[in-house]
C-alpha cells in the first residue's frame, strides 16, 4: 500500500459532542441520514449557498432564520481534528505514506478545515466543492486518481459512510469503513494494518 486517502468529516475533524447541546445535536440530525439530503448534497456540491441552506434549513426544521445561521456557523466553528485520526495521519506521513484528502465539503467548512496544522501533512486534494460532484459519484474517484497518478490496487480509502466505500470498491480502490463513534478503534486497526513495526 503507497496512498492512503481520508475522507473529513466524521473521520479526521468533528464536533466534540460533549461540548454542544440535546437541541443542536437534533438539528442536524438529517447528517447521518442514508441517503443524504439532496439540498446538503447540492450544498457540499457547490450549487448551493450557505444562505441558501440557511433558509432550506429554517423551513425543514420549522426553526427561525436567526437560529439556523448561529447553528450553522456553530456547525463550522466547532469543528476540531478528531485526536486518534490526526495522530495515525502524522504517523503514516512519518512512515513515508503518500496522503491525501477525498470529501464531500462545502465552501465555508473546508475553509475552516484548511487553517489546522495537520491539514498540511497531505499531498494532494480532491473536495467536493471545487469539483461539482460529490462522493459516491464515480467521477470523484476518479478525479482523485487521475489526478494524482495513483493506482487503485496501491490506495486505501477510509470512510465513514458504506456508499462511499463501496463505490471506490467498484474502481478497484481499497477501503476501510470509519467507525466515527470509536475513532480510536478504527484507528488502532488502521495502525495493525498499515503501520505493523510500530504497533509490534
Amino acid at each position: 500500500m503507497e496512498n492512503i486517502v481520508f475522507d473529513l468529516g466524521g473521520v479526521l475533524f468533528a464536533r466534540d459532542r460533549s461540548k454542544c447541546t440535546q437541541e443542536f445535536h437534533d438539528f442536524f440530525s438529517f447528517i447521518r441520514s442514508e441517503p443524504m439530503p439532496a439540498f446538503w448534497e447540492d450544498y457540499d456540491r457547490g450549487v448551493l449557498t450557505l444562505d441558501e441552506v440557511t433558509g432550506i434549513l429554517s423551513g425543514v426544521n420549522a426553526c427561525p432564520r436567526a437560529k439556523c445561521e448561529e447553528y450553522l456557523r456553530l456547525s463550522i466553528d466547532m469543528q476540531e481534528p478528531v485526536k486518534p485520526t490526526e495522530q495515525l495521519v502524522r504517523d503514516l506521513k512519518a512512515a513515508g505514506y503518500k496522503l491525501y484528502v477525498l470529501s464531500n465539503m462545502s465552501r465555508e467548512f473546508i475553509d475552516f478545515l484548511r487553517r489546522f496544522p495537520v491539514y498540511g501533512l497531505f499531498d494532494g486534494e480532491v473536495v467536493s466543492c471545487e469539483e461539482g460532484v460529490v462522493k459516491p459519484e464515480p467521477e470523484i474517484y476518479r478525479r482523485l486518481l487521475g489526478r494524482y497518478g495513483l493506482d487503485p490496487a496501491q490506495t486505501l480509502f477510509i470512510d465513514d459512510r458504506p456508499a462511499n466505500i463501496a463505490a471506490a470498491a467498484a474502481l478497484g480502490i481499497r477501503g476501510q469503513l470509519f467507525d466515527h463513534s470509536a475513532p480510536a478503534a478504527t484507528c488502532d486497526l488502521l495502525r495493525r494494518r498499515l503501520l505493523p513495526e510500530i504497533v509490534g
